[in-house]
Formats: C-alpha cells, sequence, structure tokens
C-alpha cells in the first residue's frame, strides 16, 4: 500500500446542489483522510493550469466556462493508494454510464455536469495540488482510526 495525496475538486454543479457534504463524507467513510480543504472560485489562469492537457481540444471552451461558473471546493485527501481509490469512488466521467454507487454514478447529469473532478495520476495529483495549496497549507496529522483502516 502506498500513501498518497490526491485532489477531488467539487465542482460548481454540486456546490450549487449543496452537495459538499455529501462528498466530503463517502471520503471519509472510505476511510482517507483531509489535508486540505478550499471554497474557492477560479479565474481563468487557474483553470488553465488545471486543465492545461485539455487546452485546444474542442469541448474545453465549455469546460472552462462551466468551471469560471461558480465556486469550486478543493480538496487534499491523503491515504492508501488515493489516486486510484478516488477515482474508483468518483465513477467514470460521463456520469449516466458510472456505476450506481460512485460519486457520479448517484449525483452526475450528464458529461460536462459530471459533480467532481479527480487526479489520475500521483504526479498529476501533486501538479492540480499545487493549483489550490501551498505545501505549506496542507496539514499533516494522524487520525485515531489510521491504525483500523489502513
Amino acid at each position: 500500500m502506498k500513501n498518497e495525496t490526491t485532489l477531488l475538486m467539487i465542482k460548481p454543479d454540486a456546490v450549487q446542489r449543496a452537495l459538499i457534504g455529501r462528498i466530503i463524507a463517502r471520503v471519509e467513510d472510505k476511510g482517507f483522510k483531509i489535508v486540505g480543504l478550499r471554497l474557492v472560485q477560479l479565474t481563468e489562469v487557474n483553470v488553465d493550469r488545471l486543465y492545461d492537457i485539455h487546452i485546444g481540444k474542442d469541448f474545453y471552451p465549455l469546460l472552462k466556462s462551466f468551471i469560471l461558473s461558480g465556486p469550486v471546493v478543493a480538496i487534499a485527501i491523503q491515504g492508501n493508494n488515493a489516486v486510484k481509490v478516488i477515482r474508483k469512488l468518483a465513477g467514470i466521467t460521463n456520469s449516466p454510464e458510472a456505476e450506481p454507487g460512485t460519486i457520479r454514478g448517484d449525483f452526475g447529469l450528464d458529461l460536462t455536469k459530471n459533480i467532481i473532478h479527480a487526479s489520475d495520476q500521483v504526479e498529476r495529483a501533486k501538479y492540480e495540488l499545487s493549483v489550490f495549496f501551498k505545501d505549506d497549507e496542507l496539514v499533516t496529522y494522524k487520525l485515531i482510526t489510521e491504525n483500523w483502516v489502513n
């Protein structure tokens, strides 16, 4: 098992639908630790940094407009195999095809309004976390339950 830190971003549609607490509860219920949390209205520069790999693709203008449409919640999540497990908990990108029980499967409306963004690789997670948090803004602490869930 690898202790990793990953990014989960709650998108504007989930913020507007008051799903923040329900999404965070799923992360905590799975045994992960939140080491950073921020509600923020992204700028165009931040969106371009976060989604740099999509700039120039046909869907990017719609994605960018959507992410800029309201505040997002950035969550730094730590735990064993966090990147892989959080991606699985998130469900596939196209919400109507996502499995029931996943965040997107239960709450997502369509391909664009798909509730959350989750980093897909350890190195990418480090980069994406840097869009929202400075290194000294992530906290270190031990949960009493870590001996039981890790």
